[in-house]
């Protein structure tokens, strides 16, 4: 075992093999991220911030840690790149196999679920919530905000630089591609594409 993990750098254990990392090291993975759970919040989120700007293992390591500590459930081998800014964590929950790379802006205030197998590119966001203009004395930007869950169901693809919008259900097995603005329920085993994203074809 020691002359398999001298073999391979952490980073590489993480990203390419990932399974195999949490396979083996699940448990030290779980003593650890209870042990920032019982910690004040001040802390997982000080681990996210250090770690965001780095893409190596430790990195890797520390961003997921301090997400598990701090979302509502936490499930294995899920990727989180650099420079990810993910706001609201403890409204959101995160299945297996999933991965959210680098400049990637996700707000879970109004709630987010992500199943399993989702893949979410570079420079996507994810919002979960819309401001309201009704009340003319105040400015927009301090009127009520409404929410708006958004789930992702499993085996997911979302092309790089896609706009999600709240109140959104992406079904199983779908396709957005690059630069869509998704603001309407996207049907299972589709391909949508433009903006605002339209039914490009069905996966068969």
């Amino acid at each position: 075992m020691i002359l398999w993990l001298k073999t391979i750098t952490l980073r590489n254990l993480i990203v390419g093999k990932g399974r195999l990392f949490f396979k083996y090291c699940w448990p030290f993975m779980v003593l650890l991220i209870s042990f920032f759970k019982i910690l004040p919040r001040f802390f997982p989120k000080t681990l996210w911030t250090v770690s965001s700007i780095g893409s190596g293992g430790l990195s890797i390591l520390g961003r997921y840690v301090a997400y598990s500590s701090m979302a509502g459930s936490y499930s294995r081998n899920v990727y989180f790149g650099s420079r990810v800014v993910f706001k609201n964590i403890q409204n959101s929950h995160i299945g297996e196999n999933v991965s959210i790379h680098d400049f990637c802006y996700v707000d879970a205030l109004g709630g987010i679920d992500i199943g399993d197998n989702v893949s979410i590119a570079h420079s996507s966001s994810i919002i979960t919530f819309n401001h309201t203009w009704d009340d003319l004395s105040l400015p927009i930007k301090y009127n009520p905000v409404e929410f708006g869950k958004v789930i992702i169901k499993n085996d997911v693809w979302i092309g790089c630089g896609v706009r999600i919008m709240p109140g959104v259900v992406i079904g199983e097995r779908s396709v957005i591609a690059a630069g869509a603005v998704v603001v309407k329920d996207v049907p299972p085993r589709s391909v949508v594409a433009g903006v605002p994203a339209k039914l490009i074809k069905n996966i068969e």
